[in-house]
C-alpha cells in the first residue's frame, strides 16, 4: 500500500475513533431528598395520583435542549436524559409531591380503600435553559378528587425561574429546583383543596416565583 493512502486511513480511523470515544452523559430529574425535612408539615390526609405529564413536542427528545439567544436552540448530543423527559419530570414531581405531602403515589395501582385520591394533571408549556445564565418553567395543573363531579377540580398555572450558572450538570440542578418551586405550590393547593372546594390557586394562580435552593 502506497504511502499517501495509508496516511489517509490513518487519518479517517483516527478521526472515527475521537467519535466513538466522545461521552455522554446523562441527566436525571430525580431529586435527592434523604436530608430533606418536610418543614413541621402534617401527613395529608389523601393519597395521590400523579398523571402522565403533558411536554412540549420540540422538548421531548432525549438530548438536552437549550436556548441560544433569542430564537435559536442546540440540541445536545452529548447530554441526555436518562428516560423519556416526559416521565423524568413527572417522577421527580411524584417524589417531591409523596415528600411534601407525606403520603403515597398510587399512580397504576389500586385506589386506597381508607383514603381519598388526589388526581393530579400537569401541563408543561415551556422549559427553557440558557447554559451558565438561568432556567425557567412555566406549566398549568388540574387536581381534583376522584369520583366527584368533573366540575370540582382546581386548575391554576404558575411560572418558575431558577439561576443555573455553571455547566450543564449545574443546569439540571436548576430544573430540579423548578421541579420543587412546582410542586411546593401544587402541594399548598391540593391541601388548601382537601380542606374547602371554594380554595382559589395558592400565589393566585400566576405568579412568578424564584426558585432557591430546593427546601422542604
Amino acid at each position: 500500500m502506497n504511502r499517501p493512502i495509508l496516511h489517509g486511513l490513518t487519518a479517517v480511523s483516527l478521526a472515527l475513533g475521537a467519535c466513538a470515544s466522545a461521552p455522554v452523559h446523562y441527566h436525571t430529574l430525580l431529586p435527592v431528598l434523604e436530608n430533606r425535612t418536610t418543614a413541621g408539615q402534617p401527613p395529608s390526609g389523601f393519597a395521590i395520583d400523579v398523571l402522565a405529564v403533558g411536554i412540549p413536542a420540540q422538548l421531548d427528545q432525549p438530548q438536552l435542549v437549550v436556548r441560544q439567544g433569542p430564537t435559536g436552540v442546540a440540541v445536545l448530543d452529548g447530554e441526555r436524559w436518562a428516560g423519556p423527559l416526559g416521565e423524568e419530570v413527572r417522577n421527580a414531581l411524584s417524589a417531591e409531591l409523596v415528600h411534601r405531602l407525606q403520603t403515597r403515589d398510587v399512580a397504576g395501582l389500586a385506589k386506597p380503600a381508607n383514603k381519598p385520591v388526589l388526581r393530579l394533571k400537569v401541563q408543561i408549556r415551556r422549559l427553557d435553559a440558557w447554559p451558565g445564565s438561568k432556567v425557567s418553567l412555566d406549566a398549568d395543573w388540574a387536581l381534583g378528587f376522584a369520583g366527584e363531579a368533573a366540575d370540582a377540580r382546581l386548575v391554576c398555572s404558575g411560572q418558575f425561574e431558577a439561576a443555573a450558572a455553571g455547566g450543564y450538570p449545574e443546569l439540571v440542578l436548576g430544573q430540579q429546583r423548578l421541579v420543587a418551586a412546582l410542586a411546593e405550590r401544587i402541594a399548598a393547593d391540593a391541601r388548601n383543596w382537601e380542606r374547602s372546594r371554594a380554595a382559589a390557586c395558592s400565589g393566585n394562580g400566576a405568579a412568578t416565583k424564584d426558585a432557591g435552593p430546593a427546601a422542604g
